[in-house]
């Protein structure tokens, strides 16, 4: 069964999308990642158009990230506190991204650039998370206790000043950090389509030191209103986003994600990180190769490229 969609210009499956949304919905809760950084090459690899592949994926996004902040919500694993901090970053990079996003689309380098940084940034997030997490089960199997810290030894980023206490995840943290990564955040949300959850929720847990169990509600919590304004404001500048495939991809999203959390509770903290690492790597290394691999058509016809 297809479906036309009148802004990517194509006819797809339905069930192909509704597919897709529904994977990409159930990581999201499992991982506790926006999933824009799986959805948006995988309608690329479907030949959607990037530009809309990236403001309709941002909007997916959405879907599946207020469904598993509500789950974690209710189970008081979500720190709104924390996650309203993030935010004030996290709306500023957006805008900023947009920006940019529309320079490069100009220049005629945006599906370049968005295929390049897929690459940098899921090679290095993926390879580093499995390396972590192999590491962390390899001592879980010898049951060798973590290194201890030195007694007094702070991390640079807790000698930061502007210190809040954050109740819920019991720690006393500087806000710059906090903004400085909801603000680089923002920037990949609006240029990749992308939450950002999979470069967060290790910066949160490695960087900035905040409990495991807060980590992916809080995560979320941000995703859904930096993505929500990243899709509004890419619709009214660049007229990218698709609402037929974006209402499919919500519903399937969704109802992925309720499923994705409560397998998620079941999976030990390294085993979460080595797979979403293993999942990391193999989108960014399928990217990789669709760069450097000769298309089978050399030549193709774009149609209002410059609008």
């Amino acid at each position: 069964m297809t479906i036309y969609l009148p802004i990517a210009e194509l006819s797809v499956n339905i069930f192909i999308i509704l597919g897709m949304g529904a994977a990409v919905g159930f990581l999201s809760g499992m991982f506790g990642v926006g999933g824009g950084f799986l959805i948006t090459p995988l309608l690329i690899f479907y030949n959607i158009p990037p530009v809309v592949a990236v403001a309709t994926g941002a909007n997916q996004v959405v879907a599946s990230s207020i469904s598993g902040a509500i789950t974690h919500f209710r189970r008081g694993t979500l720190d709104v506190k924390l996650g309203t901090v993030l935010l004030a970053g996290g709306l500023s990079g957006a805008t900023v991204g947009i920006w940019i996003f529309s320079l490069l689309r100009r220049v005629g380098q945006l599906d370049l650039m968005i295929s390049l940084m897929y690459v940098i940034f899921l090679g290095t997030v993926g390879g580093l998370m499995l390396l972590e997490s192999i590491n962390a089960m390899r001592r879980a199997a010898r049951n060798e206790p973590p290194a201890p810290r030195k007694p007094g030894h702070q991390h640079w980023v807790h000698k930061l000043p502007l210190k809040v206490r954050f109740k819920k995840s019991k720690i006393y943290l500087s806000v710059i950090p906090i903004i400085a990564l909801g603000f680089a955040i923002g920037i990949l949300t609006s240029i990749m389509g992308v939450g950002g959850g999979f470069i967060m929720v290790p910066a949160m847990i490695y960087l900035l030191r905040i409990p495991t169990n807060v980590v992916v509600g809080t995560s979320l919590y941000q995703i859904i209103f930096v993505t929500a304004y990243t899709t509004i404001v890419q619709a009214a500048t660049n007229y990218s986003v698709d609402i037929v495939l974006a209402f499919i991809l919500m519903v399937a999203g969704v109802i992925g994600a309720q499923y994705g959390v409560r397998v998620g509770q079941k999976l030990r903290g390294e085993q979460l990180r080595a797979l979403l690492g293993l999942l990391v790597l193999a989108v960014g290394l399928r990217l990789a190769i669709a760069l450097v691999v000769t298309p089978a058509d050399v030549y193709s016809v774009v149609m209002g490229a410059g609008n």
